[in-house]
């Protein structure tokens, strides 16, 4: 049985990796349960890992990954948080999955457009090859359009994301704050950075400590989308 500190961090960490596809910073568990230190986070992770409820995944900064949800969110009106949540990162040879039309079948791959590589250190200009193509899960997307990013650079890598990944990103035009992005900035290039609104400005934060926030007016930046998966080759 879980303590109430617990279950909200349980339930805060899936929603948000069902949201994003990217555990939460230790900083945004402390904020979101009211605690005044980050030590308080540790001991309740290290509980719910204890007790089976969620586990750390091996040579990634800062992922974790939601193992089950306990029984009373299906009866105590939570039960959403149960059918949200999905595998974060899907990882194996995606080259399987052959360019064509989108699939009719539930379990058969969903061909997106994958649109080139992204810098996720420096900021470049994406691409947008609409010939080039990329199988993923269906069940790895929500509703709406969706296209694919190859990351270059390692200034997300505390959030888990990798050279090389393959990210999967919805096209929207707003974010809700704290939310990974692609962002244009000053209508020529684009990264992929965290969200963060501070007043009338618009800051793009890296997941690496090497790296600056840089921080914009508001018409400097718009939002192409916002990160909902990420798969990796192994």
């Amino acid at each position: 049985m879980l303590t109430k500190k617990q279950f909200e961090l349980l339930i805060f960490i899936n929603r948000r990796l069902s949201d994003s596809g990217i555990s939460p910073s230790f900083e945004e568990m402390k904020e979101a349960l009211g605690l005044k230190s980050k030590s308080g986070i540790h001991r309740l992770i290290s509980g719910l890992e204890e007790r089976g409820f969620i586990r750390r995944l091996p040579h990634r900064a800062r992922a974790l990954e939601v193992i089950r949800l306990p029984e009373e969110t299906s009866t105590n009106g939570r039960g959403a948080e149960r059918n949200r949540f999905a595998p974060t990162v899907i990882k194996g040879d995606f080259k399987a999955a052959l360019p064509g039309a989108l699939s009719n079948g539930s379990n058969d791959p969903v061909q997106l457009p994958l649109y080139g590589r992204i810098a996720a250190g420096t900021p470049i200009e994406a691409l947008r090859d609409q010939s080039n193509l990329i199988g993923v899960p269906a069940s790895l997307l929500g509703r709406g359009e969706h296209y694919a990013l190859e990351v270059a650079g390692d200034s997300m890598i505390d959030a888990g994301i990798l050279d090389g990944d393959t990210v999967l990103i919805q096209r929207c035009e707003t974010a809700e704050n704290g939310a990974i992005v692609v962002a244009l900035v000053d209508s020529n290039e684009v990264t992929l950075k965290r969200l963060r609104r501070r007043g009338d400005s618009i800051a793009l934060e890296p997941a690496n400590k090497t790296y600056e926030t840089r921080i914009f007016g508001p018409d400097r930046v718009k939002v192409q989308g916002k990160l909902v998966g990420l798969m990796r080759r192994y």
